[in-house]
């Protein structure tokens, strides 16, 4: 059954209760001294009318529900079975009046069968019309529902199918300037490269860890990004130094594979690469109440917009806003020492 149906009949058996509650008061307080007869009454009507709202769920639950956008057409399409309604309700609900009081030894009077039949359509018509609102109402409540499902699996899926796809654009981006950079040593300091390619297959095979996981933990993702810094260490000997300040609370913290690896990328390219200057690099972590705060720093360069513009910062906002929508942000700001990226993501643990 589903949920508009419970909630329908729930809300059906309370009208009925309410309904042979005020009959039998009424009764009572007319003198009347046989309780069953109110009961007997609003119970006969019960009895039918629940009868045809069996049939109209059983009908709206094999149709496919092409009159939603059309609600005069479903009003229509339901209004026109009314005369059958009145005849069989008046019928049935008189016949079990009858023979019930015939069974008790009474004789059940009522109005002339002409003045029954006009009283009980006027009646029904405004009966019919109010629970065909109460229930087209519920019914568009439940498909508007049933729409909702849909999109969110349609929006899960494209977001997924979306992250799959930026994540594919960022491991061959970050292996290839791995491996330009060792070819850069190749015919200068052939030791220096081996050890470089030594190092890449280690990052390699921990990235393989990874699986078709979109989150790690932060340790697993600075544990790469170690890996990642000391093949640039390697490259631009003597020209860089790297300062971690990680605090150990922040290391739980649940972060997208692969986002920070951008970021120390860029102050290699954007400081180091283009500073005669040593330059000094920190990357820190620390949980704020419920927020994790993450900045990679560097000296030695300017904010440009081709350093905001670039593929691997483009990709790290995308992913944050697919996996976060506004909850998480990346800013890049400059200050007298150099330029800082600050990463601001909601406290959340990776589960086991």
């Amino acid at each position: 059954m589903r949920q508009t149906d419970a909630v329908l009949y729930v809300l059906w058996a309370l009208f009925w209760l309410l309904m042979a509650a005020i009959s039998l008061q009424d009764y009572l307080r007319a003198g009347g001294r046989q309780w069953w007869q109110p009961i007997l009454w609003e119970g006969s009507s019960a009895l039918m009318a629940t009868f045809w709202l069996v049939l109209q769920r059983h009908a709206d639950r094999h149709r496919h529900g092409d009159d939603f956008d059309r609600p005069w057409r479903w009003l229509w399409r339901h209004l026109r079975w009314l005369p059958w309604v009145v005849v069989s309700f008046v019928v049935g609900v008189y016949a079990l009046r009858h023979g019930v009081y015939a069974l008790l030894g009474h004789a059940y009077e009522h109005e002339p069968w002409l003045l029954v039949f006009v009283y009980e359509t006027i009646k029904l018509a405004l009966f019919v019309g109010l629970w065909l609102g109460i229930i087209f109402g519920l019914n568009s409540f439940q498909r508007w529902q049933d729409q909702r499902a849909r999109l969110l699996a349609l929006q899960k899926s494209l977001a997924e199918t979306q992250l799959s796809q930026l994540k594919a654009q960022l491991r061959p981006h970050f292996f290839f300037n791995a491996l330009n950079t060792i070819s850069a040593l190749m015919h200068v300091d052939v030791a220096r490269a081996d050890r470089l390619l030594a190092r890449l297959g280690e990052l390699l095979r921990a990235s393989l860890q990874w699986g078709g996981a979109e989150m790690t933990a932060l340790r697993e993702e600075l544990r790469l990004l170690e890996l990642y810094a000391g093949i640039m260490q390697e490259r631009f000997e003597d020209r860089v130094s790297l300062a971690w300040h990680i605090e150990p609370s922040a290391l739980a913290g649940a972060v997208p594979v692969l986002l920070l690896q951008p970021l120390l990328e860029n102050a290699f390219k954007h400081a180091v690469e283009n500073s005669r200057e040593p330059v000094r690099i920190a990357i820190e972590a620390r949980r704020v109440g419920d927020r994790l705060e993450i900045a990679v720093r560097n000296t030695g360069s300017q904010l440009s917009d081709e350093a905001s513009a670039g593929i691997g910062l483009r990709n790290c906002r995308e992913r944050l806003q697919l996996i976060y929508g506004g909850a998480a942000s990346l800013r890049l700001c400059q200050d007298v020492h150099g330029v800082e990226a600050r990463i601001s993501l909601p406290w959340r643990e990776v589960g086991p």
